[in-house]
């Protein structure tokens, strides 16, 4: 599946690892930098989402997308989590629990931007179940750069895999494939934000936050890596 990503607001809180350890499966092992364990909120618009070999269909393939994720290894190989994924799309919601076996959820989303400013606005839709929401203002600051090598920039965002689990507890990997990260260093005011919540995760704190204008990803399909 190919995506193009825009407008994103990486905003990462440090946390000890025992707490994500509470969330994380066992079978995955917790990647830290320098000891501590890291929570990425990351609201972002996706445009032109599209199977191979198929055009994009915009009411279908453009839509505002928020994911919190953690930061994991499997057999040394670095990946990212995702504890839940929020999107305005539900079809993308049902095509992505039943194709990649993640965590969406529905809600309703919107998205602004004016100027270089972005306005972010999504309200999880549930059934009995807890709530989560996230509004927020971010705009760039500075000029564009990439992350150099065993920085915690390069850290918290040159991931090429996901790893989810099935039923029976197996574990599964979906390479992601992208450029590096173009990153700008990011203002935001966080007017709401209850995305952790639902896991009793303790986001104290400024988060460090960067911005993105532009992400170009091809994500393929899942593959089992547990022997049964």
């Amino acid at each position: 599946m190919s995506q193009v990503w825009h407008d994103l607001l990486f905003a990462h809180w440090r946390v000890p690892a025992e707490q994500l350890h509470r969330v994380v499966p066992p079978q995955l092992t917790v990647d830290t930098f320098e000891g501590a364990g890291w929570i990425g909120v990351v609201p972002f618009m996706i445009r032109g989402a599209r199977l191979p070999l198929t055009p994009p269909t915009p009411w279908l393939s453009d839509f505002p997308e928020l994911n919190v994720r953690t930061y994991v290894t499997v057999n040394g190989r670095p990946g990212v989590y995702f504890l839940s994924l929020d999107a305005a799309s539900s079809l993308a919601v049902f095509a992505a629990r039943r194709t990649y076996r993640l965590p969406y959820f529905r809600a309703t989303m919107s998205t602004v931007r004016q100027g270089d400013e972005v306005s972010y606005s999504s309200e999880r839709r549930t059934r009995g179940g807890e709530a989560a929401g996230f509004r927020a203002r971010y705009r760039p600051r500075g000029p564009v750069f990439t992350a150099l090598t065993s920085s915690l920039e390069c850290f918290l965002t040159e991931r090429y895999c996901l790893y989810t689990l099935d039923g029976k507890g197996r574990v599964h990997r979906a390479e992601i494939h992208h450029p590096p990260w173009p990153l700008q260093i990011a203002e935001a005011e966080l007017e709401r934000n209850t995305m952790v919540r639902p896991f009793r995760i303790d986001l104290s704190g400024e988060p460090l936050v960067h911005f993105s204008a532009r992400q170009d990803a091809l994500i393929w399909p899942l593959r089992r890596l547990s022997p049964r």
